[in-house]
């Protein structure tokens, strides 16, 4: 049961000492060439020969077969899955719980890693999947849905694995003097896992965002249920259907691990998140299921990863035009269908001071307009940075944005992507006094310049909208450095990790696994952090079982 434990302890070792350290260090190669010649073609071959077939996941079909995926490129998938009924999902995880339980620390870690290593092994396969489900293109649907995703999902057991081997294993002597006698117990400490875990699917990041959780819940022993967004499941689908395998391989049930497929006109995620035998909720997604989630799951850890505002505070620079571009670049990935895009972007009325002289308002959102028009000027490069619109609604919400402030730069199409469904960057500036516009999120490739009184003013408002709507990221420019030890501290204690004067190949957009800790939950955009130990330490008990000693 430990041989795969053995397999991969030395990565694992490293994973630990890595989440210690929080420099920079990956296991997995984000570098598509460096996965050989022939993976590349495989992996577009066995997407291909996914398409328009039943998928081959070997779970029942209570509620027969379901699936409508359409590429955000054009073309529908053609693929349906198996629809497993709640009862059943629920009777085949319990009847997994005990012997997965059971196993071992290294046991249950062995096989998680030996999970994700094949994942990484099917990076391209599951990068179509994501490039055709959520319109990322293909670089990112490689990077982030592959290598990226492994990471976090490593960095979830590295967590686990330290917080639960700091409990004691094996029996532990225990002596208590007492005048002149001496007690002597025998302790063993238990692990005792919460129960089934449900891991609710967003429609953008499907597997950068699922993967902590997943594999947090099955190194601590949980079953898991994985329920995808009914419009991205392939991703998911491919996931579990390797776990399965590994599962299998390595003489546990298949069903520690299952797929809950839906359809819009029939969810099954709020029935699933309330029933009693379901010990554990993991949700990325609005806030409004997020606070359905809150006020309706009682009595079990619901982590959740929801939307905010992310803001930018631009009070002067070194480097202008670096500026600029760094923040167009922030606002055109994938659309701004991000959950760390920015949308706010705070300015004085007055202008700002940089190493190009003083900039008004005005030049500056002309600035970061401009290089915005730069940067997509180029339609190849425009597909490669924008990919494509996931969900139509997000196109009617810009139509609808446009109208609330004066357009600094209009959206529009990406060139050369006729068929796909695409948008580039709507910018437009506000007055700080214009709360009916900034202050909510539009979530897509939706930003604002809000004019405000003074840095001070702006740094408040920024902070104040992590505090009250939420913020998973927040940004910085100035030359000013007691204004920026000051603002740490404010932003701080607003729950929103700041990024200060970025101008280089770094971007607000990116937090980086066994570094940053995304989302904090100390302010509205979620209650957890991927990942920490209190997002791991939640997800099993301890138990104490105490005899007396053996004379």
């Amino acid at each position: 049961m430990t041989k795969l434990f053995e397999t991969h302890a030395g990565l694992l070792a490293d994973a630990v000492k890595a989440i210690e350290e929080r420099g920079f260090w990956s296991a997995f190669s984000e570098v598509p060439r460096s996965y050989g010649e022939t993976l590349p073609e495989e992996g577009k071959a066995a997407f291909e020969a996914l398409l328009g077939k039943p998928f081959p996941l070997d779970q029942s079909e209570d509620d027969g077969r379901a699936g409508g995926e359409v590429s955000p490129f054009g073309p529908a998938l053609g693929i349906t899955y198996p629809r497993t009924g709640i009862d059943r999902l629920i009777e085949r995880a319990s009847a997994s719980a005990a012997g997965w339980a059971q196993a071992s620390v290294e046991a249950r870690c062995g096989v998680a890693l030996e999970i994700i290593a094949r994942l990484n092994r099917a990076s391209f396969l599951i990068a179509h999947a994501v490039e055709q489900t959520t319109g990322q293109a293909f670089a990112m649907a490689f990077q982030a849905g592959g290598p990226h995703a492994h990471d976090r999902a490593l960095e979830a057991v590295a967590y686990a694995y330290r917080e639960m081997t700091d409990i004691p294993q094996g029996d532990v002597a225990w002596e208590k003097p007492a005048g002149r006698k001496v007690i002597r117990l025998t302790k063993e400490f238990h692990l005792v896992p919460r129960g089934i875990g449900l891991v609710i699917a967003c429609a953008t990041f499907p597997t950068w965002n699922s993967y902590p959780a997943l594999f947090a819940d099955l190194v601590t022993g949980n079953p898991v249920i994985v329920k995808p967004h009914p419009a991205v499941i392939l991703p998911l689908a491919i996931t579990v259907k390797i776990a399965r395998e590994v599962l299998t391989e390595a003489g546990f049930d298949a069903d520690v691990i299952q797929l809950a497929v839906d359809a819009p006109e029939a969810p099954v995620a709020q029935t699933l998140a309330v029933h009693p035998a379901v010990a554990l909720v993991d949700f990325t997604g609005s806030s409004e299921f997020g606070r359905w989630l809150r006020e309706n799951v009682r009595g079990k850890p619901v982590f959740t990863e929801e939307t905010g505002i992310n803001t930018i505070v631009i009070d002067s620079t070194d480097d202008f035009a670096a500026m600029c571009q760094n923040i167009a670049f922030s606002l055109s990935l994938y659309s701004g269908q991000m959950c760390t895009t920015p949308q706010d972007i705070f300015v004085p009325r007055g202008g700002i001071e940089t190493n190009e002289g003083h900039k008004s308002l005005d030049e500056v959102a002309s600035g970061i307009a401009a290089a915005v028009d730069a940067l997509l000027a180029d339609p190849a490069r425009a597909a490669a940075v924008c990919g494509a619109i996931q969900n139509p609604a997000t196109l009617e919400r810009i139509d609808k944005a446009s109208s609330l402030g004066r357009i600094i730069r209009p959206s529009a199409p990406v060139a050369g992507q006729e068929g796909a469904r695409t948008a580039t960057p709507l910018i437009l500036a506000v007055d700080a006094t214009d709360e009916a516009a900034y202050p909510k999120e539009q979530f897509g490739p939706i930003s604002f310049v809000v004019s405000c009184e003074n840095v001070t003013d702006a740094i408040d408002r920024a902070t104040r909208a992590a505090r009250t709507k939420g913020g998973i990221t927040a940004a910085l420019y100035s030359r000013d450095s007691d204004l920026i030890d000051k603002a740490a501290g404010l932003y701080a204690q607003a729950g929103a990790p700041l990024s200060v004067n970025l101008t280089g190949g770094i971007y607000v957009n990116q937090s980086a696994a066994f570094s940053d800790f995304h989302v904090t939950g100390a302010n509205p955009a979620g209650n957890a952090c991927l990942t920490d130990t209190a997002y791991v330490a939640q997800r099993f008990r301890v138990v104490c079982v105490r005899r007396p000693a053996a004379a």
